[in-house]
């Protein structure tokens, strides 16, 4: 008979594992997804190019699907309420098919008049408590979900996961916000295709994508400024 370690040490390693060897298996990226605008460029050309970064640890990889389940508690009474003022439309929306970008919304709701892109967000508590305003990743990323879906308006919901309180911001469509976005993924794309590694953001290394991101490391290894991805591959691989 097993001892409550040893069964307390086996489940452990079994659903880190299930979450480490997903982490394994990823595809290979060919266009952005919605998620990724507003971020690094580097760290998505290092995406691209299947950079091998610093593993996720495996708490780490179960908070993106507990912000999963933060979406399922959102939905669930949007879409059972009685309160008919306002009702989902669709959820889990896909973005019409293109080569660029894609994403799927959290939902697209009605007021009887009007549609939303509702795209939910959740947090910590400390970080919850300090937002006055949406931040300007969440609000690229919506602006493009207006701009896909040809809707005006959309609400970005935010929770915070340790208490489950939200804070609502309506985001109108911004045109000239949209191309600016969608031009620099262009521009980005075309930096992937030519294997040019984009210059590091202004704000490294004190930007918060810096202290999580994967390939900080790698990143650290190189230039400010833009290097050619075979030279810099080769110093990569002579480091390993």
């Amino acid at each position: 008979m097993l001892s409550f370690v040893k069964i307390y040490h086996m489940l452990k390693e079994i659903i880190d594992n299930f979450y480490l060897d997903r982490q394994k298996n990823k595809k290979e990226q060919t266009s952005f997804w919605i998620s990724e605008a507003g971020k690094c460029p580097r760290q998505i050309f290092f995406k691209f190019k299947n950079v091998k970064g610093k593993d996720l640890e495996a708490n780490i990889l179960r908070l993106f699907d507990h912000g999963e389940h933060m979406h399922q508690l959102i939905m669930k009474p949007l879409i059972s309420t009685s309160n008919r003022n306002i009702h989902v439309v669709a959820s889990e929306i896909d973005i019409p098919a293109g080569e660029l970008v894609r994403g799927r919304a959290d939902a697209i709701i009605s007021d009887g008049k009007d549609l939303y892109v509702l795209d939910v967000k959740s947090m910590n508590s400390m970080i919850f408590e300090k937002l006055a305003t949406p931040k300007e990743e969440n609000i690229d990323q919506i602006q493009l979900y207006l701009y896909y879906f040809k809707i005006p308006r959309g609400i970005l919901l935010y929770v915070d996961k340790d208490r489950l309180k939200l804070k609502e911001f309506i985001i109108n469509l911004d045109e000239e916000r949209v191309k600016n976005i969608l031009d620099n993924l262009t521009i980005l794309k075309t930096k992937i295709d030519n294997n040019s590694v984009p210059v590091r953001i202004q704000t490294y290394p004190d930007n918060w994508q810096c202290k999580y991101c994967q390939f900080r490391e790698i990143c650290d290894m190189g230039e400010q400024n833009e290097m050619k991805w075979e030279d810099f591959k080769t110093k990569i691989e002579a480091t390993r």
